[in-house]
């Protein structure tokens, strides 16, 4: 069964002169269940092979504050259907404390939606934010249909005072990764300025070694410092040898993606360097391991830069949210030789993930929607 399904997978690269085209469609557009704007997209593969999206659900308008929902879709067929929305976070007593108040004093934004997959016990461990001020966990038995009371976990995020006194915390956004030694670990980050402002920031893990019933804070390893300007929303995966990489969306001269590793995803993290070949247009991407060959990797992200008007780059620049584009490694993300545009027109928030098979799937922000997209690996060597 494992070989049939091992062959199955390389194959998907083997023939890229017949490899399909894309097949997208739209999961959470606008004005779905009176929701005037879907944003912030997420999605896991559970071990049944059900495909989980989710995203903010933005009651009234786009803004990052106001009256916000987390909402969920399941698909049973690889991504082809989906089964109605759910609104699944926030489900405890109601926190209000918008310090924006965008639409009134009583709204409550439920933030940052980051699922996990457990392999080892088949729970799929969700966290969230309210207000940007507190984080919650609970977790799903049943292939994301019902879920536990949310449990509190904002003190996870107490020992990175020590180095920023927060003011904001935000989970991912995205996905978090369960490492091959079991570990669940979920990218974070923090803003320490005026209340409520997203900067200046900086970036790190948390982490559960108890299968999400505890969490604890990593180290900060995406520090606002130097040439690293205001590090957040990180991306996460495991490479072949077991180390743990981040790529982090941040607002430097370079205009490129920081990374950094770690041995097991919480501690003794490399300096961050810049990868010449992540262009940071400064939007959040997505990054995941394909099973097909170890060292493989794909990544999303808009591939623009902001240019002058004689071409040239600007530094710290804000490329425009176009032209979403997948890279593929084979080098455990060394190199990325190979890039092919998913989307060429407004697309912006990506995640990715992968069924059994070795299909890729990438829910994404184009225009004012959230799509799903279906593709081969073998698509992106087509020529």
């Amino acid at each position: 069964m494992k070989l049939t399904l091992l062959l199955s997978v390389v194959a998907l690269f083997a023939s890229p002169a017949v490899a399909a085209q894309p097949e997208t469609a739209d999961v959470f557009p606008p004005e779905m269940g009176g929701i005037k704007r879907y944003r912030i997209p997420g999605m896991v593969v559970t071990q049944k092979g059900t495909v989980l999206a989710y995203c903010e659900a933005r009651k009234n308008g786009a803004a990052d504050w106001g009256e916000i929902e987390v909402h969920l879709r399941r698909s049973t067929d690889g991504g082809k259907t989906w089964r109605p929305a759910q609104h699944i976070a926030h489900s405890g007593a109601r926190l209000e404390g918008n310090p924006h108040k965008k639409e009134g004093p009583g709204e409550q934004t439920v933030n940052n939606p980051v699922a996990i997959v457990d392999q080892k016990s088949g729970a799929i461990e969700f966290l969230y934010c309210i207000n940007y001020a507190r984080c919650f966990a609970m977790r799903s038995t049943d292939d994301g249909v019902t879920w536990t009371a949310p449990v509190d976990i904002t003190a996870s995020f107490e020992p990175f005072r020590a180095k920023y006194d927060w003011k904001v915390i935000a989970t991912g956004p995205g996905h978090g990764i369960q490492t091959k030694a079991g570990r669940l670990v979920v990218p974070i980050w923090l803003a320490y300025g005026k209340d409520g402002a997203h900067a200046p920031s900086a970036a790190g893990t948390i982490f559960s070694d108890d299968h999400g019933r505890t969490w604890q804070a990593g180290d900060i390893c995406l520090p606002n410092e130097g040439e690293f300007g205001n590090p957040n929303e990180t991306m996460i995966t495991e490479l072949s040898d077991g180390r743990v990489m981040l790529v982090n969306r941040n607002v430097s001269k370079p205009n490129r993606k920081l990374v950094t590793t770690s041995p097991d995803g919480a501690r003794n993290w490399t300096t961050p360097v810049f990868h010449d070949q992540l262009w940071e247009p400064i939007c959040m991407a997505s990054i995941i391991a394909h099973p097909s060959k170890p060292g493989t990797l794909l990544f999303s992200a808009p591939q623009t830069l902001s240019l002058d008007k004689y071409g040239v780059e600007k530094p710290a620049g804000r490329g425009k949210r176009e032209n979403l584009t997948i890279k593929i490694s084979r080098d455990d993300g060394k190199t990325w030789p190979i890039g092919k545009t998913l989307d060429a027109g407004p697309s912006a928030y990506s995640d990715l993930a992968v069924l059994p098979d070795g299909t890729v799937l990438c829910l994404y922000e184009r225009n004012d929607s959230i799509a799903c997209a279906r593709f081969q690996p073998a698509w992106l060597f087509e020529k």
